[in-house]
């Protein structure tokens, strides 16, 4: 049984959102206080974190900094969930490490679908078939350590980072479509979540530097890496 965390300050929602989640066969924790949640994180390691943006404590962009930061929580996926809805927070809460965004008003299914995509992107993230070290351009992946290397430096990368330039790199050369990046990287199949790509793919260039150059822009369609 996975085990999903929620930290959240609305104990009714909090509450509502525990129930569905256990309906759905998952098993829910409930905490209403940020530096509690992060203890918390730390000490259960949940298969995935639903976790509120403001927070009596500690907001909710620092609780995520802090699991990233962290060796044991820094690979637990992390669902933002806020009241804000505008193009910067959700730019600000994927470059703290969150991999996914949620609006509230939401529906209880909308949840439900986005925990179970982000949960099964992640068990089948690690790809047995790749090689240990993939090197592309100044660029070099561990696939094994799910670590990354650019000009020579580490460069630090979220989960969701890491699975887009992994799958991109497997499809050297070839076109992605927007489309097919929220398939294969994000399991979804809404086409009308494609600005999280483009956001994604901005931050990601921007973490490797000069040889995030590799990363192309198909105009009006995708993305591709080339060498």
């Amino acid at each position: 049984m996975k085990r999903v965390l929620i930290i959240e300050d609305e104990k009714d929602l909090a509450e509502l959102l525990a129930f569905n989640l256990e309906k759905e066969g998952y098993s829910a924790t409930c905490i209403h206080d940020g530096k509690l949640g992060l203890e918390r994180a730390a000490a259960d390691l949940p298969d995935l974190i639903l976790l509120d943006l403001m927070l009596p404590g500690m907001l909710g962009t620092e609780i995520c900094k802090a699991l990233r930061k962290d060796q044991r929580t820094a690979h637990i996926p992390i669902i933002m969930i806020t009241a804000k809805g505008d193009e910067i927070d959700r730019v600000v809460g994927f470059e703290v490490g969150a991999d996914d965004y949620i609006v509230k008003p939401f529906s209880m299914r909308e949840v439900a679908l986005r925990v179970k995509a982000v949960t099964r992107r992640f068990e089948h993230e690690v790809l047995t078939t790749m090689p240990e070290l993939l090197s592309i351009g100044d660029i070099v992946i561990d696939t094994q350590r799910h670590t990354v290397m650019s000009d020579g430096l580490e460069v630090e990368l979220t989960s969701t980072e890491f699975k887009l330039l992994l799958y991109m790199a497997e499809k050297k050369g070839c076109v992605q479509s927007r489309e097919q990046l929220l398939q294969k990287v994000w399991s979804y199949n809404n086409a009308g979540d494609t600005r999280t790509v483009d956001t994604h793919v901005t931050r990601l260039r921007g973490k490797l530097g000069a040889p995030g150059d590799i990363i192309k822009t198909v105009r009006g369609f995708g993305y591709k890496i080339e060498v």
